[in-house]
């Protein structure tokens, strides 16, 4: 059985490095890789190409169209049973390869998805970001890292795979910058395939970001969410309103402190809960990575995260009211990875 990992990069030539030389070192090598270059203007192709001699790899070039586009160039082109998606910002373990194989002998689902998690060397905010997109309090398990989840489970393209017969029955993805991968998981699910979270397929998840980057990623899911709505109501949660709904009660309960009396007891409330739920995240956070200032971080990062995706929400609600049927909301798009 032969596994197709597909690759959409766009100038990110240094990690594609990196990502590379982990698939290199993997104990098993019955796999293909396909680089899907989405327009880059770096040496990108020179840095892949320099693997051939070492794993079995493709490189194919498309003017720029967005991740759902080359992932769809990725397998019109993979000779492989199963495909599987990985960003270029992840590395993966020596037995990536192998232990998704035992899987697929051993086991029956026509998809799944992996956790991300983070390396020791990475910088203390990179595992902050690692604990906010990673930890329960942070996602409510959405993206399956914990094995516990109040919502439902939809494997993610960073780390995600599907049989060729999945392909052949529902297609590629479509053209959403963010949130293609979600609504192709919520089409394998409504085609009636089995998926499955698999908990020893992880990556090692390098995002290259700052405050402000993670700031206008998130931001940008918010959005998404309410595109995802529009395509299937069902893929839109109470648990996904939630932090818009705590910012707004956030605000509110400040501004009517002001007037009435009995308000300011409900906002020191929201305080006090506010407090505990950082002071939690900071204990959890600085024990897991045995570092106070990750602990710290992460407290910056998870309020980030609440607030970005909570105004992105927002904003993608009302801008969908005076926006055209059948059109998408865009959020941050222009110097968006500056």
């Amino acid at each position: 059985m032969l596994i197709s990992i597909i690759v959409p990069v766009f100038n990110r030539a240094d990690e594609i490095d990196e990502f590379l030389v982990s698939f290199v070192q993997q104990t098993s090598k019955n796999f293909e890789i396909l680089i899907i270059d989405d327009g880059s203007t770096d040496n990108l192709k020179e840095v892949a190409k320099k693997y051939q001699k070492d794993l079995n790899l493709k490189y194919f070039y498309q003017q720029n169209k967005g991740p759902g586009a080359a992932r769809n160039l990725g397998m019109e082109k993979a000779n492989g049973d199963v495909f599987v998606f990985i960003d270029s910002d992840c590395t993966v373990p020596r037995e990536y390869i192998e232990n998704l194989e035992n899987h697929l002998k051993n086991e029956d689902f026509d998809a799944f998805g992996g956790p991300d998690t983070y390396k020791e060397d990475f910088s203390p905010f990179l595992k902050a970001v690692n604990y906010s997109m990673t930890s329960f309090i942070g996602t409510g398990g959405t993206r399956g890292t914990t094995g516990k989840t109040i919502a439902k489970y939809y494997p993610r393209s960073f780390n995600m795979g599907i049989k060729n017969k999945v392909y052949q029955k529902i297609g590629g993805m479509n053209e959403l910058r963010h949130g293609q991968d979600m609504d192709f998981s919520n089409r394998i699910y409504k085609a009636g395939f089995k998926v499955k979270f698999l908990h020893d397929i992880f990556v090692y998840h390098k995002r290259r970001t700052s405050i402000k980057k993670f700031f206008k990623q998130i931001f940008n899911w918010g959005v998404t969410r309410i595109n995802l709505a529009k395509i299937d109501k069902d893929m839109l949660k109470p648990i996904h309103c939630l932090p818009t709904f705590v910012i707004l009660i956030f605000l509110l309960t400040l501004i009517f402190s002001f007037w009435f009396h009995s308000i300011r007891y409900l906002f020191l409330f929201e305080i006090v809960l506010i407090i505990f739920v950082i002071g939690f995240a900071f204990v959890q956070s600085a024990l897991k990575y045995k570092s106070g200032i990750v602990g710290l971080l992460s407290i910056v990062t998870l309020l980030i995260q609440v607030v970005a995706y909570g105004l992105g929400l927002f904003y993608g609600l009302l801008k969908s009211f005076f926006s055209k049927k059948g059109s998408f909301i865009t959020g941050f798009s222009k110097k968006y990875y500056k």
